[in-house]
């Protein structure tokens, strides 16, 4: 019993960047996404790309870019690339200051 608790006293302090990373980059890559990249970057860090989600007590924010490479044309002699569907919106998935994980970003109880 005292094992559980302490298991679940761990969990509370909530996921690692890292883990929620792989987590949005599951999710992703099950729209048929491919071509994209995930970055850890300081939550006031300046970036071009799209906020999906946020760690270690909201310091911390996981942006989405797709690549460069996803929207340029073919070279001469190469197959065209079908166009990749763009990923449904989904929730973001944020850690709060109380270290719990919720879905959609909104940390109120």
């Amino acid at each position: 019993m005292l094992l559980a608790c302490s298991a679940a006293a761990g969990h509370a302090q909530g996921s690692s960047c890292e883990d929620i990373r792989a987590q949005i980059d599951a999710k992703v890559r099950a729209t048929g996404v491919n071509d994209f990249s995930l970055s850890i970057l300081d939550a006031d860090a300046p970036s071009s790309g799209r906020v999906v989600g946020s760690c270690q007590l909201g310091t911390k924010k996981i942006i989405y870019e797709r690549s460069a490479a996803a929207g340029q044309p073919a070279q001469p002699g190469q197959a065209p690339q079908q166009p990749r569907p763009k990923p449904k919106s989904a929730p973001i998935i944020t850690e709060c200051k109380d270290g719990s994980v919720s879905m959609g970003g909104d940390c109120k109880s």
